[in-house]
C-alpha cells in the first residue's frame, strides 16, 4: 500500500498548484470570485483546474482499488503517468484549448487501464479460490 501513497500525496500538491494558478489568473485579469467568466486565458485556466478536480476522486478510487487488488507497482506507475498527463493537460489548456487534447486522451487511456486493473484484481480476489 505504501507505493500508492507515493502517488496519492502528490495529488494534493497538484490540486493545490492548479488552484493557485486560478488565484493568480484572477489577480492578473481582475476577476473576483464567484465570477467564472472574463478573459479567455482565465477561463481556460479555470476550466482546466475544474476538470482536473472533477476527475481526481475517480482516479484516486481506481488507483487504490487497483493497488490493493491487482498490484501496487503497476498501479503506482499508472498513477504517476496519470499525474504527469494531467499536469501536461493543465499546461496545454492554459495556453490554448487545443493544447489539452493529447494529454486528455492519454489520461483517459490511463484511467481506463486503471479501471481494467481494478476489475481484474477484484474478479481474481472474489472469484478465484
Amino acid at each position: 500500500i505504501k507505493h500508492c501513497w507515493t502517488v496519492t500525496a502528490p495529488v494534493f500538491f497538484s490540486l493545490a498548484y492548479f488552484a493557485l494558478q486560478v488565484i493568480y489568473a484572477r489577480r492578473k485579469y481582475k476577476i473576483s470570485p464567484p465570477e467564472t467568466t472574463g478573459h479567455p486565458e482565465f477561463e481556460r485556466i479555470f476550466r482546466a483546474q475544474a476538470n482536473c478536480s472533477e476527475y481526481f476522486p475517480i482516479f484516486i478510487s481506481l488507483l487504490w482499488v487497483a493497488g490493493i487488488f491487482f498490484h501496487q507497482g503497476v498501479a503506482t506507475v499508472c498513477g504517476l503517468l496519470y499525474l504527469y498527463t494531467r499536469f501536461k493537460y493543465f499546461q496545454g489548456y492554459a495556453v490554448a484549448a487545443q493544447g489539452r487534447l493529447g494529454p486528455l486522451y492519454a489520461s483517459a487511456r490511463l484511467l481506463w487501464l486503471l479501471l481494467g486493473l481494478a476489475v481484474a484484481g477484484l474478479l481474481a480476489h472474489f472469484l478465484l479460490p
